[in-house]
């Protein structure tokens, strides 16, 4: 990492240490005479009624003060688990400046955070495969090469759960708390919107 070494060479190379996940970090545990840089990956956060005014790949990335990271979690500290106990923690960091800007790095003023359940985290999961999916099919010209792909990482999936795993773990059976109904019926909707498409 080009900070540990520009840092490492102010504050000396051991007494820097980068912490490479983004899970939340809890200072008491860190030792007081080291140096810690956190980094992770962030992708521009746009409220549902911004992405109506930003259409084009200039507007999606100009003039962004709001960024977006996810930390995957389960309730035993484990980041990754079975389909049923995936939970997933959305942070969205607000900055001083929109960005680009004079000054590569800008401070942040605001951060909130929300916990998705593990049927929110396939919720959301199936929303962007059917994306990932409509994309390829309306791609002009066609790509056959990207639809393969596309097929393969959503219908054929080995690697990750699929839709498969996802239909059968959260729709087998009708929940028993009245609370998960509405999200039971979305996940309904994006499987016939996915099978549509």
């Amino acid at each position: 990492f080009p900070f540990q070494g520009f840092y490492g060479q102010c504050f000396g190379e051991d007494a820097v240490e980068v912490i490479k996940d983004s899970a939340p970090v809890d200072k008491r545990k860190l030792d007081p005479n080291k140096a810690y840089i956190q980094i992770t990956f962030v992708e521009p956060y746009f409220d549902e009624y911004e992405m109506k005014d930003r259409v084009t790949y200039f507007e999606k990335n100009f003039n962004l003060c709001r960024f977006m990271y996810t930390t995957p979690f389960t309730m035993d500290g484990r980041p990754r688990g079975e389909l049923s106990e995936q939970y997933k923690r959305n942070t969205i960091l607000t900055t001083m400046h929109a960005f680009p800007y004079i000054k590569t790095r800008i401070n942040v003023i605001q951060k909130e955070e929300f916990i998705l359940t593990p049927i929110e985290v396939a919720i959301e999961d199936m929303r962007k495969k059917t994306q990932e999916l409509t994309a390829a099919t309306n791609q002009e010209p066609p790509d056959a090469k990207m639809l393969q792909m596309v097929l393969q990482g959503s219908v054929g999936a080995t690697v990750n759960q699929g839709p498969l795993e996802v239909a059968q773990v959260f729709l087998a059976e009708i929940p028993a708390d009245p609370k998960l109904y509405r999200h039971h019926n979305k996940l309904r909707l994006c499987f016939k919107e996915f099978i549509m498409r």
